[in-house]
């Protein structure tokens, strides 16, 4: 089978990287190993799919590891409003919510997948399904791709979009390093990303955790886990803490789950912790809960409920542990009493104001491949034109999407991040010929 241009991998890089070569002068393929495109976006946002964010550049290069510049030529070529007019021209309408998040009017991921696989086909791109690509080589001016189905596919250019190793049920299980370290391109430390953090103590660990500090998400929950898991805080502060120096701060809500520490600021905090983790390095959260007032404030508050408790008829016959579990249903939400009291089962009133203030968890590890959002790591930036996504060292050759060294916080960078790349990808390969 011959094709001017091959796409391996069917996601949000690799059909946006089809729209962008599809010309109408180009044959265009995609090949995509799972039975169905997209499997991964179908997932995204817990199934509602956070699009893109309609940050400025400036706003958003904030939210891109380790170098943001490298983007910016695909970002202003398929900027968000670029993905916003992209999706509504194609059938699909859009809304914007808090944060500049972009979601599908109808909050349904499988219609951000089903635009995108028509928009390709529209384009010209044939996209087949359940063909595993098992090799690739290069021979002359030709890319040679072998399938596990037994299909040879010779191509003028070659796209690696194939993803990272984030969730490999949806297929993404790393195998377009193995083509790029083939084709001499290094590969940089892959890791988690935006991935749950766990507390020592949050699940019922058999002897010791692996050596790369990763904990198995399906692990049972101990006694400390059951009775977070399931909390939502909002407008609460967090300080990393790594080594014993502080080295994040972040405000805004947080989430305990079956993983761990998740939400918006345990994503936002994640790489940076993985990363720390990885390195040998401890790793602790202070949690503030009550990041608004002082400690002295928080004191005198805490003082006049305790008063309040003591003078209140309902008290009569308790005992000063029952009326201390009172006074903290009224401080933090109540069904994170239980968490605190097993955290620290000798807190008191004089105490309690700078427990509050200083909620501390060691991180034991965190939640690998299998459940977190995206991978960080990969086929270094430096090694690629940011203007076109060739590669400098094979000509013909474009990687997009998650296989590059570049990552995003929660939030919508990382699909901009594929589309922008994944376009800009198609339109260079398909300007070459």
């Amino acid at each position: 089978m011959e094709t001017d241009i091959l796409i391996t991998g069917g996601g949000a890089a690799g059909l946006l990287a089809a729209v962008g070569a599809g010309n109408g002068r180009n044959s265009v393929l995609v090949l995509e190993k799972m039975p169905r495109p997209g499997r991964k976006i179908m997932i995204s946002g817990k199934g509602r799919c956070n699009m893109t964010n309609l940050k400025n550049w400036s706003e958003f290069s904030r939210h891109i590891h380790p170098k943001a510049d490298f983007l910016k030529t695909a970002f202003y070529a398929f900027s968000p409003e670029d993905t916003v007019r992209f999706f509504n021209e194609n059938g699909l309408p859009t809304v914007a919510e808090r944060g500049d998040r972009v979601f599908p009017a109808s909050y349904k991921a499988m219609d951000v997948v089903d635009t995108l696989g028509k928009a390709a086909r529209n384009a010209g791109a044939t996209i087949l399904t359940g063909e595993e690509v098992t090799e690739i080589s290069k021979c002359g001016d030709r890319f040679i791709a072998l399938t596990a189905s037994g299909k040879e596919i010779r191509a003028k250019r070659l796209i690696i979009a194939t993803g990272g190793l984030s969730y490999p049920a949806t297929g993404s299980t790393g195998d377009g390093y193995r083509w790029a370290e083939g084709f001499g391109h290094s590969i940089r430390k892959c890791f988690p990303s935006l991935t749950a953090l766990v507390p020592a103590g949050y699940k019922m660990l058999p002897g010791k955790a692996h050596g790369d500090r990763h904990i198995d998400r399906s692990l049972p929950l101990s006694g400390l886990g059951k009775s977070l898991m399931g909390c939502r805080l909002k407008n609460i502060s967090l300080t990393v803490e790594i080594d014993g120096h502080p080295a994040a701060e972040e405000f805004g809500d947080l989430d305990f789950t079956d993983g761990g520490v998740e939400g918006p600021v345990g994503f936002k905090v994640s790489r940076k912790c993985v990363k720390a983790i990885d390195n040998g390095s401890n790793v602790r959260f202070i949690l503030d809960m009550k990041p608004a007032v002082t400690q002295e404030a928080l004191e005198r508050r805490i003082s006049a409920l305790w008063k309040e408790i003591g003078e209140d008829v309902r008290s009569r016959g308790k005992t000063e542990k029952e009326m201390f579990r009172t006074l903290l249903g009224k401080l933090i939400p109540v069904s994170m009493t239980n968490g605190f009291l097993k955290c620290y089962p000798d807190a008191a009133v004089p105490d309690l104001a700078c427990r509050l203030k200083g909620w501390e968890f060691k991180i034991a590890g965190y939640v690998g491949y299998e459940r977190c959002v995206v991978t960080a790591g990969g086929v270094p930036v430096d090694e690629v034109s940011p203007k076109t996504m060739e590669s400098r060292l094979v000509p013909g050759l474009y990687f997009a999407g998650e296989i590059l060294d570049i990552d995003g916080d929660t939030g919508g960078y990382n699909l901009q991040c594929a589309f922008s790349t994944g376009y800009r990808a198609g339109v260079s390969a398909a300007a070459s010929l």
